[in-house]
């Protein structure tokens, strides 16, 4: 997987802001991984706090610019509440009380 990262982070560095963003087939058909597997990848970066941005409509990006971090994790947070919201409903308690015990010390 550290050849993989070190690849990643390699290309990615040559595609720096939202307007030169590669698509995630393009970018895991040249690593030679699975979408997958460069999702993967990508989460393992981000947990390594490395500003990777993406879409799908702009692709995977190393953020440029506070503004573009930003559009990435308000992006990131959105997809989370979605995740949430489901949760919620399947469980049957309203997202409040849900979020409430997201909160409960463990």
């Amino acid at each position: 997987m550290t050849t993989t990262r070190d690849q990643l982070i390699s290309v990615l560095c040559s595609h720096t802001g939202r307007d030169r963003g590669v698509g995630a087939r393009t970018l895991a058909m040249h690593l030679d991984i699975n979408e997958r597997q460069l999702r993967l990848a990508i989460s393992a970066l981000r947990e390594d706090g490395i500003a990777v941005c993406g879409t799908p409509s702009t692709g995977y990006y190393i953020a440029q610019t506070a503004e573009e971090l930003d559009e990435c994790c308000a992006f990131l947070r959105s997809r989370a509440m979605h995740s949430l919201v489901i949760e919620s409903r399947l469980r049957q308690i309203p997202l409040p009380d849900l979020i409430g015990q997201l909160r409960l010390p463990t």
